[in-house]
């Protein structure tokens, strides 16, 4: 099989750097005062999904769907309040684990691309704009 015709999953490395990546990236979020309010202290359950998505997102098994059903994420995260920091909080948390993770090259482009764009849409706290 040629690097074409590979899922982003498989071509970082599946399972095993997921995991990596989940952890690592946790170990950033806990950290940041952006974020670190918005997750429970036991991070466990938050990882498993978060692995479980990802899985299923760079196109592994379906074990996000498996389990909890569609991802639905802006209505699963509609209870957070997320404006602009917090999104640009955890795309530098996630950049930072997938640089420790060892993802490189353009699949790590192309898998922060379509994050950067999850991450934006799931602000749902503007801030006011000011008149001039």
């Amino acid at each position: 099989m040629t690097l074409d015709n590979r899922t982003p999953y498989e071509q970082i490395g599946g399972a095993e750097t997921l995991a990596r990546l989940v952890d690592i990236f946790y170990n950033h979020v806990k950290r940041h005062p952006d974020l670190a309010p918005l997750f429970p202290e036991d991070l466990t359950p938050v990882k498993e999904r978060q692995y479980q998505f990802l899985t299923q997102f760079l196109g592994g098994p379906t074990l996000y769907s498996d389990i909890h059903g569609h991802p639905m994420l802006r209505a699963r995260h509609m209870r957070f309040p997320i404006g602009t920091a917090q999104a640009t909080a955890w795309l530098a948390c996630m950049d930072k684990a997938m640089t420790q993770a060892g993802i490189t090259g353009d699949i790590r482009e192309q898998i922060f691309d379509r994050l950067r764009l999850t991450a934006h849409h799931m602000i749902n706290q503007w801030e006011p704009i000011e008149e001039a």
